[in-house]
């Protein structure tokens, strides 16, 4: 049995299967998620898991070159908007892009897994791409 990182074996047989350039969308637990990812559904009840759980938790696993979240968790969710600020620094395509909610709902059926949360603040969403370690 692993005795560290992630436990789950879905999220962390998903996880294994990621390569570069892959996108990973971390919703919350109203985001609409489309066919064709595949999709690891850690909601439990309302706020468990957190967004920022699941997400530092995700990135402590990950190789991650840039991040994309919604413009509207700006004015909306100022704890999501802080916590994407300190983990994605910068902007550009190695930072945190910002993109019109409708966008970024778009851009997840590019997405080759979708992990959802208990979150249930709004906006509380970002997508992910994978980049390699060297």
């Amino acid at each position: 049995m692993k005795k560290a990182g992630i436990l789950n074996r879905h999220l962390s047989g998903e996880i294994a299967r990621l390569g570069h350039t892959d996108l990973v969308m971390v919703c919350d637990a109203g985001l609409p998620i489309p066919e064709g990812p595949a999709v690891v559904d850690l909601a439990f009840r309302a706020g468990t898991p957190s967004f920022a759980e699941v997400l530092e938790g995700l990135l402590d696993e990950l190789e991650v070159e840039g991040a994309v979240a919604a413009s509207e968790v700006r004015e909306t969710n100022t704890e999501a908007s802080t916590l994407l600020d300190r983990l994605f620094p910068g902007s550009g395509t190695t930072g945190l892009q910002l993109v019109p909610h409708e966008e970024l709902k778009a851009m997840t059926r590019q997405a080759r897994l979708v992990v959802r949360t208990g979150e249930c603040r709004p906006y509380a969403n970002v997508l992910l791409r994978c980049g390699v370690p060297f």
